[in-house]
């Protein structure tokens, strides 16, 4: 849990309700704050297994699945590849377009270009291209006079990607299993407040859509899941513009660490299938394997 990326405190508040829910479930948990030492913890420590509760770069990566694999140590969700592919949003938009599902156009360009001029027309959005929980997100609407002024803490290339407007759907995957569709109403953007402070967010779940999207929404996620090298658990996300019908749904990303938090969807989704939170957590222990 925990770790150095822009997710951390995402990360420890997801660690810490997974420790709970660990616990409840019979299991003898430790508690690691991965930092640079967590080659030396884990080789004193001896685990049986690794839940990996981490969230962004460097966690939820492939970068400490590597290290998992090279200790052949087991672990919760999905491997080095999957992990990797998952994070940068690029390559899944790719593999997604492989894979025939719907996505937006978007381009990756340097940072210096997108603060000089509009690299398509509005309204887009402009984001890391390899972080998650609306870390670094910003949104250029229509009649926009000038393109986005970018904090010093985004990275040298970002994505521009079409803004769809609509609904925000969201599909969690676990195993071979999709579960249930999640509609994520707010009063303005989804962003990094709306989806962790209580009252952020409401979540309707089971969404109330029809039959079409619905059925839709969970195959595009397992297919996703698929298409990725996906373990484990997973969630992908999708804006939906009701006016189009099912021409009016895209997917944006697949999350490889879906949030453990009070206000986190995936928990929400097994329980909506009469998966409590201990059980879903000890599932995840269960499925731990290494690559190998």
């Amino acid at each position: 849990m925990g770790g150095p990326s822009a997710e951390r405190e995402v990360s420890l508040s997801s660690g810490r309700e997974c420790v709970k829910a660990l616990r409840a479930a019979g299991f003898e948990t430790i508690e690691i704050d991965a930092g640079a030492d967590l080659v030396d913890r884990l080789l004193d420590a001896k685990p049986a297994c690794i839940f990996n509760a981490l969230h962004g770069r460097w966690g939820e990566d492939g970068c400490v699945q590597g290290i998992l694999e090279w200790l052949r140590i087991p672990y919760t969700h999905s491997g080095v590849l999957a992990s990797a592919l998952a994070m940068d949003k690029a390559r899944t938009k790719q593999i997604y377009a492989q894979a025939g599902l719907p996505v937006v156009p978007s381009v990756i360009a340097a940072k210096s270009d997108v603060m000089a001029r509009h690299m398509m027309p509005a309204p887009y959005v402009v984001k890391p291209n390899n972080e998650g929980s609306s870390v670094g997100v910003y949104l250029v609407m229509d009649g926009a006079n000038a393109p986005p002024q970018l904090s010093d803490e985004m990275p040298a290339q970002v994505m521009v990607e079409a803004y769809v407007q609509g609904r925000e759907l969201t599909v969690s995957v676990l195993g071979d299993r999709a579960l249930c569709v999640t509609e994520i109403i707010t009063e303005g953007w989804y962003d990094y407040a709306a989806k962790y402070q209580a009252g952020g967010s409401r979540h309707v779940c089971p969404a109330e859509l029809p039959a079409e999207i619905t059925e839709a929404c969970l195959d595009y996620a397992l297919r996703a899941h698929d298409a990725l090298g996906c373990r484990g658990l997973s969630r992908t996300d999708y804006r939906w513009d009701d006016t189009r019908g099912l021409d009016g749904l895209v997917l944006l990303e697949t999350n490889t660490q879906p949030g453990m938090t009070p206000t986190s969807l995936s928990p929400e989704h097994a329980a909506t299938c009469g998966m409590d939170f201990p059980a879903l957590c000890a599932w995840l222990v269960e499925d731990a394997s290494c690559d190998r």
